[in-house]
């Protein structure tokens, strides 16, 4: 059986082709099942060695997701069969295979060879987050909306989220990581996850002009035609919520402690600003020891490089399948649908030993899965 994914190319008038990737799953909001993150990673890696590909195109099928992230109901069975392993390649290394997938997939694009337009629109979470990150060409439409919302599924914001919410402005990416809170595509700009807002209306027009375009510099090429329809796109441009609090956020996120800082974002869930108390309510019903690793994951995080990240994030998802929350959270949510997950944690009683064993590396470094990265910058 095929993965759900698509792919074709598409032909420029100047005798050059487009790659296009489409995710096409829109039952499932194209969440990301290994068998297309594998795909994927197959096909970008033939086109990146064909000399008449010169850009790629990624998409989500249908009009409600690019991609509303992993398949975290495939994790949920594998973790409840045990298959927890170390070793990806093995039987019971399920979870560490999916991740490992997964994370060199979201490097691969955020340091491919070839310029890639992400065409981020409606839903954009998790494993999806990851994708239109590492594109060099990062496109939200009107009705785009973005989060990071693992705090809900016991987890913690992954898929290089430990190095791009320690680029964000101010405190946002700590408040955004915390909360899960989401974001239209005025914020997506204003945090650094999109480069162009562009009206879904315009695609096919987008698609078109790309093909009439002058090839010989890809890059300048991408960004006429996508600067000339987000000109035309910015009446449609929804009202922002992040940079108008952030004043609030550092506040909010300004504490001795991260105990403390936990305390004081959840009190604000009876704010008179709908969106903070959104967000904060979001905090109090999640889990609350992945409001601890959060923290300390953006903190291990905050000057390493991306490669590292990821390094740092595979370990920390191997350990939140064998010590954390995460197959309850994905219990309560998604298989019994209850919406009661029972924590293994209060907040504000999280047992700093139960810290420490998720944060411990879980290979030696010689030994790492994902040991080949290296990040270098893409002329």
């Amino acid at each position: 059986m095929s993965a759900p994914v698509q792919f074709d190319t598409l032909a420029t008038a100047d005798g050059h082709r487009l790659g296009r990737i489409v995710l096409d799953a829109p039952k499932s909001l194209n969440a990301l099942s290994l068998e297309m993150i594998e795909a994927i990673q197959a096909q970008i890696d033939a086109w990146a060695a064909d000399p008449e590909i010169v850009a790629l195109w990624l998409e989500g099928a249908g009009d409600k997701a690019f991609c509303a992230g992993g398949d975290v109901v495939a994790l949920y069975h594998a973790i409840a069969e045990g298959r927890t392993g170390r070793d990806p390649e093995s039987a019971d290394g399920a979870v560490a295979r999916y991740f490992t997938h997964e994370y060199r997939l979201d490097h691969a694009l955020h340091t491919y060879p070839k310029p890639i337009v992400a065409w981020g629109d409606g839903i954009v979470m998790g494993g999806g987050m990851g994708l239109l990150a590492g594109a060099s060409h990062r496109v939200v439409t009107p009705r785009s909306m973005l989060a990071m919302p693992e705090i809900t599924i016991g987890l913690y914001p992954d898929v290089g989220a430990s190095w791009f919410l320690n680029r964000m402005p101010g405190a946002s990416g700590i408040f955004l990581g915390l909360t899960g809170a989401r974001l239209n595509a005025s914020d997506a700009l204003f945090v650094g996850l999109a480069d162009r807002l562009i009206a879904a209306e315009r695609r096919d027009a987008v698609i078109d002009d790309l093909l009439e375009a002058d090839w010989s510099r890809p890059r300048a090429a991408l960004d006429r035609v996508l600067r000339t329809h987000a000109s035309a796109s910015r009446e449609f441009a929804p009202p922002a919520e992040v940079a108008p609090r952030q004043e609030a956020i550092a506040a909010l996120t300004d504490a001795d402690s991260d105990e403390d800082l936990i305390a004081a974002v959840i009190a604000a869930s009876d704010s008179d600003d709908a969106w903070i108390a959104r967000a904060a309510r979001s905090l109090a019903a999640g889990s609350p020891l992945s409001a601890r690793l959060i923290l300390r994951q953006l903190a291990r995080c905050r000057r390493v490089s991306l490669a590292e990240a990821l390094r740092s994030e595979l370990d920390l998802s191997l350990a939140c399948a064998t010590h954390g929350d995460i197959a309850e959270g994905v219990r309560a949510l998604l298989i019994d649908k209850d919406h009661a997950p029972a924590w293994r944690h209060a907040h504000g009683a999280v047992p700093a030993a139960d810290l420490e064993a998720c944060l411990a590396p879980a290979w030696p470094r010689q030994a790492h899965p994902l040991r080949e990265l290296h990040d270098h910058v893409i002329g």
